[in-house]
């Protein structure tokens, strides 16, 4: 039976984790968030100072339905749609209200038939660049740009009743806070710095997303991809 190695960061050793549990509004809803990079789940288990734990598990994937948003089917749209349903952001104007309903209109996964997500993580730098597109501020092409700066790191999340019980808590390993909140910090200071480096060359020619809404552009433009 195919297997797969995750680590979940966390303040607190988690041995068994629980469906339902945990915060509604992370990226895609209520789930079990994980990564496949033991390093990323050090840094995301240390938001302060203070040490965290990086747990580990092997998840039988056999069976299981898995929804990757990385694929060829599916572009950055979908992923920012699914993170306007799931997140809070402050729409405060016109065009942040109009984009976000094109994209939960058109771009909105259904994902209530999956047992597995995998996809980009929002930290605050990606989701400053999403905000940044909905106001109308960058370009489609740089925000596809942005979602690679500073390698911010890919995400599992287990979203029903079979993948939880197909997951076994294995170990787990101290992440020290002095180090990994240093490293998660240098992580996304970097992705910061890439990308106003990118914006100092204005893309005037390409796709914002009042160009989406009015052109009504659905999701098999080859422009997308």
């Amino acid at each position: 039976m195919p297997k797969m190695i995750l680590y979940h960061g966390s303040e607190k050793i988690i041995s068994k984790p629980v469906l339902g549990a945990g915060k509604a509004y992370n990226d895609y809803g209520l789930g079990f968030y994980c990564t496949q990079d033991i390093e990323l789940a050090k840094e995301w288990a240390c938001p302060s100072l203070n040490d965290g734990f990086s747990n580990c598990y092997e998840l039988k994937t056999d069976g299981l339905r898995v929804l990757d948003l990385q694929s060829e089917k599916f572009c950055t749209l979908h992923w920012l749609a699914l993170l306007i349903a799931n997140r809070r952001f402050d729409m405060d104007t016109p065009i942040m209200r109009q984009a976000a309903y094109y994209l939960r209109t058109n771009f909105l996964p259904e994902i209530s038939r999956f047992d597995l997500i995998r996809g980009y993580r929002a930290d605050d730098s990606y989701f400053s660049f999403a905000q940044a597109f909905l106001s109308n501020q960058i370009s489609y092409a740089q925000l596809q740009n942005a979602m690679k700066l500073g390698k911010l790191g890919e995400q599992i999340v287990l979203k029903s009743k079979k993948s939880f019980n197909l997951i076994e808590f294995k170990n787990y390993e101290l992440a020290e806070g002095k180090k990994y909140y240093g490293l998660r910090l240098k992580r996304m200071e970097k992705a910061r710095a890439e990308y106003k480096k990118s914006l100092e060359d204005s893309d005037i020619s390409g796709l914002f997303i009042r160009d989406l809404i009015l052109g009504d552009v659905k999701e098999d433009d080859p422009r997308l991809r």
